[in-house]
């Protein structure tokens, strides 16, 4: 089973994941897979929270910022894997910070995410809602907003259930009762 779930922040949607994860998963093959890479001190907080949040819950927590490719023969194929997120993810492939931005990024992550979710047995994907608004952004932001919105599809298109988290309420695009 493939899930992707889609959000803004302090939605639900990181519980809302673990709890189908949880129910997916084989004793002993359930694994939180960490894409974020810290920058500063609120991201420092949000991965303890994110600990604190799964602790007692039988995830195994592997951190890999990036480079998916090179630890799909980690993967255990009888695994279920909560991906969060899609976005860190994409922001350590996408902004290395010495060169700028990867134009290639989008399409290397989504080739990636989804060999890998084809190795595994489910797996669950988090990503963040950043296309509500209607402000105009610089170059390197728009690029962003552009190659999450291309991850995403791309994922959404491979999964069995699709979900949004909106004022902590779940939309279902997708699969709803499949679960």
């Amino acid at each position: 089973m493939k899930i992707f779930i889609s959000g803004g922040a302090k939605n639900g949607k990181s519980m809302f994941a673990q709890t189908c994860a949880k129910r997916l998963a084989k004793e002993g093959h359930l694994w939180y897979l960490a894409t974020m890479e810290p920058h500063d001190s609120e991201d420092n907080a949000r991965i303890e929270r994110h600990r604190k949040e799964r602790a007692g819950w039988g995830f195994n927590t592997v951190e890999w910022g990036r480079d998916i490719s090179a630890h799909i023969t980690e993967t255990d194929e009888h695994g279920t894997y909560l991906v969060d997120s899609v976005t860190a993810l994409l922001t350590n492939e996408m902004f290395d910070g010495m060169s700028g931005v990867d134009a290639r990024a989008a399409k290397k992550t989504a080739d990636e995410l989804i060999s890998f979710s084809k190795k595994a047995e489910n797996v669950v994907f988090v990503s963040d809602n950043i296309y509500c608004d209607a402000a105009f952004y610089d170059e390197w932001t728009e690029a962003f907003r552009k190659g999450l919105a291309e991850v995403d599809s791309r994922l959404a298109a491979e999964c069995d259930i699709v979900a949004e988290f909106c004022c902590g309420q779940i939309i279902y695009y997708k699969g709803a009762g499949i679960l």
